[in-house]
């Protein structure tokens, strides 16, 4: 299990993850949060909603907010709003937050991250109980599209792609963590959960209001299904008038496929207590996971000659099995 490269080496003692209650129930609370143009009201609107979610409605042990919750999600606003990782004022605040509440584990969203490089990356950044950050994720995969008469947005203008699969542990099992695009790559999630043990696959994201409709919870309950995980996924809300409309629908989904907890567009607090047990429920019923036919999965195809970036990630992201 590892976290990507900034930090480079975060990790939570083991201590601080201690073994789960027989029940394995786990609180859940998805901040679908109005993203502006001014980086200090973001930040102050997700503290009170982080507030909100740990001290009222039976409290929260996962909180979750948004991608890009600190800033609007367009090329334009990913360098002027970027800060490094850690030592920026969001990472500050989110580590103070989650000491002050003993929050089991926050997951702050992304935010554009600026490396001493001068690279940016959307990044998400994962706290414990005592505010430290135990692992980060640099978006893999860039949302470069174009649909006709929908949209058109190409991140790797701006953005440059992380190079790291992220798992995490957490109270109630290993935690794998992508970002808003990177939930349509399958093969992603099959390393989370095949390599690493994920039981829990979470994505904050911002999908759109041509893509959203069509693709969203279809995409999010493929993946419970696909994996026999609980899945999570936490959007920002629409805001009108915003050049970008995010779809909103943040949403929890059981490892069966069903989706237990949603909102509309607006700003929401979605909340849920899921049993974990589910998942071992759901992989023992239809054990896809062991019935697996690695010898057919072969692809020999390699990428084009002059493709070289995506020929080494292609090597670097090579499943390496094991039962779960």
């Amino acid at each position: 299990m590892n976290a990507s490269a900034s930090p480079a080496d975060v990790a939570a003692p083991a201590s601080l993850w201690p073994q789960p209650p027989p029940s394995q129930l786990l609180r859940v609370a998805l901040l679908q949060l109005p993203i502006t143009n001014d980086k200090a009201q973001n930040l102050a609107t997700a503290e009170a909603a982080i507030r909100e979610a740990v001290t009222t409605g039976g409290g929260a042990d996962l909180v979750i907010l948004p991608e890009c919750f600190n800033c609007p999600y367009g090329a334009s606003y990913f360098g002027p709003y970027a800060e490094p990782i850690p030592g920026g004022p969001t990472t500050a605040r989110l580590s103070a937050l989650a000491r002050e509440l003993a929050i089991p584990v926050l997951v702050g969203g992304s935010i554009p991250e600026r490396t001493p490089e001068g690279r940016l990356h959307n990044t998400a950044l994962v706290f414990d109980r005592t505010g430290a950050l135990v692992a980060t994720h640099r978006k893999a995969h860039l949302f470069d599209v174009d649909v006709p008469g929908g949209i058109r947005f190409v991140e790797s203008e701006t953005l440059s792609p992380g190079d790291q699969v992220t798992t995490f542990p957490t109270p109630w099992g290993t935690a794998g963590l992508g970002i808003c695009y990177d939930v349509r790559f399958p093969h992603l999630a099959s390393i989370m959960v095949e390599r690493d043990g994920a039981r829990l696959l979470i994505y904050p994201a911002a999908f759109n209001t041509t893509t959203g409709p069509l693709h969203w919870e279809l995409l999010l309950r493929s993946r419970a299904v696909d994996f026999g995980c609980w899945v999570m996924a936490c959007s920002p809300s629409r805001v009108p008038g915003a050049t970008y409309q995010a779809f909103g629908h943040s949403m929890i989904v059981s490892p069966w496929g069903t989706v237990v907890a949603t909102c509309e567009a607006g700003p929401s607090l979605v909340r849920a207590t899921i049993d974990m047990a589910q998942v071992h429920q759901a992989r023992q019923a239809i054990p896809v996971l062991s019935q697996r036919r690695w010898d057919l999965y072969t692809c020999d195809r390699p990428a084009p000659a002059d493709d070289k970036d995506n020929l080494a990630r292609q090597t670097a992201l090579k499943v390496n099995v094991r039962n779960v």
